[in-house]
């Protein structure tokens, strides 16, 4: 007979992908509403919810489960959606005993959605799938909170095929990726075939099938792995480090196995050496309320795993978020303090010899920010967690290269210093607290300096056009002479120099009409007077003469190799016709 008093709260992780309704669901069981309070709906830090047995049992329905089921209630972690998370979402797939993976059975899955799955294949951690929004499903009539088999019933045969069809296609998914699964419903050995439970997240729909499901693998398959030492030491991860008022700076962490209390000397990760510092207080959010939204805390003196807590103790500025956070003794300190050291270290992060500049608020946004960064093949220099000071803002200035004097900040703040700082310099700041949107806004800001760069090369490179002397449209001989001309491909401008078809400069254009009016440029097909300082008709140029805009050397390497998708194509045509007249006498003219 399993002791219940030794057994641990189960971990459960929420994974899955963006806005597919993770935060939604968590809210339907706690009754909050904090899915509305995140970053552009994103859940950008993972947070823990506590839901004790006996408020599972009420959504149940069902007073008897209080017996049946020996675990003492479920802890929610609510990991970020989007795929910049991988490595958080890789520590809560090995933190998490159980998961629950969200996917809108109206979209089916997506890259997030087979992430999450690949990390709990790895870690071989039991989860269930949830198939949530089947309220959006047209004609669906929604049954508040019904189990899903009450729900389902009293659908139209028509909806029921249609969930049917969705749901079969869910199955699918996860046979390819090499998932045997069911309607949660239909399985008798969840070890093999995993459950995949229909839901709506809105109207509470399922939900009760969410909390049966967990607790039943909590009670087949974890019993063994929750049993805990009560008096043994306690072992956590950091969630976040934050400011609180009235308490300096404070951690959020998940107690995971044993015991932590106040007065406890513990070891956590920071970037330097690890933080050897004593709990001051111990702060646990209420029931049903996640960690990151709470504002009522209790003070306890002792908490027992597995318990999302907050801790208030001296010296815990550097500490980092993503890192280990272990109670010691005098005989273990010297152990702990080396091993949460090679931890932080293997946390390594690439950075070039040439490249912008990020801050991000924990170690495992920086990692998430550098992997996005890393596979939009952007470089980066310097890699760092805090605000931005007005240190970064100086270094970030002496850069000279204008794509490289940026400053990318995820979640961070501005400190006053640097701000004032970075109104007086060129740099270029990007902040935001989703990852998405900053490299979205970085891409966004390199695409118009690009654009802007090749206008104004554009506007100051001579480039090329080929144009005819008309017959019978002879204005003038000479100084200047004044010819009429057809332009064939290219445009002509002002205050540019003609070639004849060898190549050899005939003179410089100084005007140009059309209809008697001057103008400054002419286009491919246009009929123009045109006055050429330098030659005699006659003599270097006469009727029919096919002439040539002649394009600097210099100019012509950049129009070929540096700005040629930016030339029409008449404006191409041109250019290659020019370039072979070059490149007659001399092959490597341009190159």
């Amino acid at each position: 007979m399993v002791d219940k008093k030794n057994l641990r709260t189960p971990i459960v992780s929420v994974m899955g992908h963006v806005d597919h309704g993770k935060t939604t669901l968590l809210d339907k069981i706690r009754g909050s509403s904090v899915a509305a309070g995140e970053a552009g709906a994103i859940t950008q830090h993972i947070g823990a919810t506590e839901v004790p047995i006996d408020v599972i049992v009420e959504k149940c329905g069902n007073p008897s489960l209080r017996e049946r089921f020996v675990v003492p209630g479920l802890l929610f972690i609510d990991t970020p959606g989007h795929h910049a998370f991988t490595s958080l979402r890789s520590r809560g797939g090995a933190l998490a005993d159980l998961a629950i993976v969200v996917v809108d059975i109206n979209e089916g899955f997506k890259p997030q959605t087979i992430e999450s799955l690949q990390i709990l294949k790895r870690f071989k951690t039991p989860f269930v799938v949830v198939a949530n929004k089947i309220d959006r499903i047209h004609g669906w009539n929604p049954v508040p909170n019904a189990s899903f088999l009450v729900s389902y019933n009293k659908q139209a045969e028509h909806v029921q095929q249609y969930l049917d069809n969705k749901f079969y296609e869910v199955i699918g998914e996860l046979f390819n990726i090499g998932f045997n699964a069911d309607r949660y419903d239909r399985i008798k050995d969840f070890q093999h075939t995993i459950g995949v439970i229909p839901i709506s997240g809105h109207t509470g729909e399922g939900i009760s099938d969410v909390l049966m499901v967990l607790l039943g693998l909590a009670q087949k398959f974890l019993e063994a792995n929750l049993q805990y030492d009560a008096s043994g030491p306690g072992v956590a991860t950091v969630l976040e480090v934050k400011e609180e008022r009235g308490l300096g700076t404070t951690v959020d962490l998940i107690l995971y196995d044993g015991m932590l209390q106040k007065g406890d000397t513990i070891v956590l990760g920071s970037l330097g050496e690890p933080i050897q510092t004593k709990v001051r207080a111990i702060l646990k959010p209420r029931p049903l309320s996640e960690i990151k939204s709470e504002e009522k805390f209790q003070q306890v003196d002792k908490v027992i795993a597995a318990v999302g807590i907050k801790i208030s103790a001296p010296n815990l500025d550097g500490a980092l978020a993503g890192t280990p956070l272990r109670v010691a003794t005098a005989e273990t300190i010297d152990k702990i303090v080396k091993d949460i050291k090679q931890e932080v270290d293997a946390v390594h992060i690439d950075t070039d010899t040439m490249g912008i500049t990020i801050k991000a608020d924990t170690i495992g946004s920086l990692e998430a920010l550098v992997n996005e960064l890393k596979k939009e093949e952007i470089a980066i220099r310097k890699a760092d967690v805090g605000d931005i000071t007005h240190r970064d803002i100086v270094e970030v200035s002496a850069i000279e290269e204008s794509q490289y004097s940026v400053l990318v900040g995820f979640n961070v703040k501005i400190l006053p210093d640097a701000k004032e700082k970075a109104q007086l310099s060129n740099i270029k700041l990007f902040v935001n607290d989703v990852i998405y949107r900053l490299i979205d806004d970085y891409k966004d800001w390199i695409e118009e300096q690009k654009e802007l760069s090749e206008k104004n090369i554009s506007e100051t490179i001579v480039k090329p056009a080929v144009f005819q002397i008309m017959r019978d449209c002879i204005f003038r001989q000479s100084k200047p002479a004044v010819v009429g001309v057809r332009i064939r491909s290219g445009i002509v401008r002002t205050n540019t120099e003609v070639t004849n078809s060898d190549g050899v400069v005939v003179g410089k254009i100084k005007g140009l009409q059309l209809r008697s009016e001057n103008i400054g440029t002419a286009r491919t097909g246009m009929e123009v007077a045109m006055a050429i300082e330098g030659p005699t008709v006659g003599r270097q140029i006469k009727e029919e003469d096919i002439l040539y805009v002649n394009v600097p050397e210099r100019h012509a390497k950049i129009l070929e190799h540096e700005i040629s998708d930016s030339l029409s194509a008449d404006e191409l045509e041109a250019l290659d016709v020019f370039l072979d007249i070059k490149r007659k006498d001399n092959p490597f003219w341009a190159k």
